[in-house]
């Protein structure tokens, strides 16, 4: 039996699953929930029938992908439920462990987040580093809208100042990074519904509702990934 040692919201079974057949085609692996469910402590999730030493030695693996995806679908429902009632959303970002970027976005989904850009060439992401070296945030946003190719363009402004300096020209989303609440809201005042909005950086369960309040319409967070604890599962026989 796999049994979680928590509360949390369980992902990543059928990886598990996975896992244990390519130990041994013969395992059979039993579902007792689905993921995206909610649990409580001391709940089966799944039963697992086969040769024991085929079981034992896929045990830890698939513990350790259940205990991933199920700790950042249950780190993204702790966001979500905080913002209850509000019209912004939970995005996940990059920030990802690598090669694991895929599950870890499942579990966002599971835990009620929106997947973010899967890489920088998705779409045109004008960052802080970008403007730092070109030193002229108006021509760098221009240049990207005459070279997009139907990609979608975000600016990344730490102050209102910036803002200001791109106000008119034709690109989709403003990236709020940092910013204070009160710049926040008077952005999203400066912008009126011209631009889609985001807010990042040092977003927390503490901070989360109120920065919902401001009126943004995306939350980029990084801590339901790359810092989603793990939910611990065991295995008895």
């Amino acid at each position: 039996k796999i049994i979680t040692n928590q509360n949390c919201i369980v992902g990543g079974l059928n990886i598990a699953k996975e896992v244990f057949k390519y130990s041994d085609k013969k395992i059979k692996f039993i579902l007792k929930t689905k993921d995206g469910k909610k649990i409580k402590k001391g709940k089966t999730v799944a039963v697992v029938y086969g040769n024991a030493g085929a079981i034992l030695r896929s045990e830890r693996v698939a513990l350790n992908f259940l205990s991933l995806v199920s700790g950042v679908a249950t780190k993204t429902r702790k966001f979500v439920d905080k913002i209850k009632g509000k019209s912004s959303k939970v995005y996940c970002t990059r920030k990802t462990i690598p090669n694991l970027r895929s599950i870890q976005k499942y579990g966002v989904r599971l835990g009620g987040g929106l997947n973010h850009r899967f890489n920088l060439s998705d779409e045109i992401l004008i960052k802080d580093n970008h403007i730092s070296i070109d030193n002229n945030i108006n021509k760098l946003v221009k240049r990207a809208i005459k070279n997009k190719k139907g990609k979608k363009i975000t600016v990344e402004i730490d102050n209102l100042n910036q803002l200001k300096k791109i106000m008119g020209l034709k690109f989709d989303r403003v990236l709020f990074d940092n910013m204070s609440f009160k710049n926040l809201k008077k952005g999203i005042k400066l912008i009126k519904g011209v631009y889609e909005t985001e807010a990042s950086g040092g977003i927390n369960l503490s901070n989360v509702r109120k920065i919902a309040s401001s009126g943004v319409k995306r939350m980029s967070i990084g801590q339901i990934t790359h810092s989603a604890p793990f939910v611990d599962f065991k295995l008895e026989i």
